[in-house]
């Protein structure tokens, strides 16, 4: 069966369905391939992985291969790299949500700038609840 749709802006996923492949590079000892990269033999096998083993539609494995591909070339980006560094694997998390949603071109992949700024929000640290003492004074 042939799928079909607009190359020009490939459709949403869920974030489940896009954070499957992240548990096979897990399993593949990959773990860290959102900060070291992929060679493309490497993207390629973990596409074959998601042709036998995904269980959506064509429509949504295809989705979810461009969409892997540019969520692993987006964070090619030195910023973005620093931010999964100094906060951890929430930013793992963090990213495959946003990338399951944002609007997708991969001629030209996510914006890198987008991702920095929506994974900044999504993994500030809580800022602790200050103690405002007030003293008053009797006149």
């Amino acid at each position: 069966m042939t799928t079909a749709f607009d190359i020009a802006d490939v459709p949403t996923v869920s974030g489940e369905e896009l954070y499957q492949p992240m548990l096979w590079l897990i399993e593949n000892g990959q773990g860290l391939a959102l900060l070291k990269g992929l060679d493309e033999d490497d993207i390629r096998a973990l596409e074959e992985d998601l042709w036998r083993r995904f269980d959506g539609t064509a429509e949504a494995r295809l989705a979810v291969a461009l969409r892997i591909r540019a969520l692993l070339a987006v964070f090619g980006a030195r910023r973005l790299k620093d931010l999964l560094l100094s906060r951890g694997f929430k930013v793992v998390r963090a990213a495959v949500t946003f990338a399951a949603a944002e609007r997708l071109n991969p001629r030209f992949g996510f914006s890198a700038q987008r991702f920095v700024m929506a994974l900044e929000t999504a993994t500030a640290p809580i800022a602790p609840a200050t103690n405002i003492v007030v003293f008053a004074r009797a006149a």
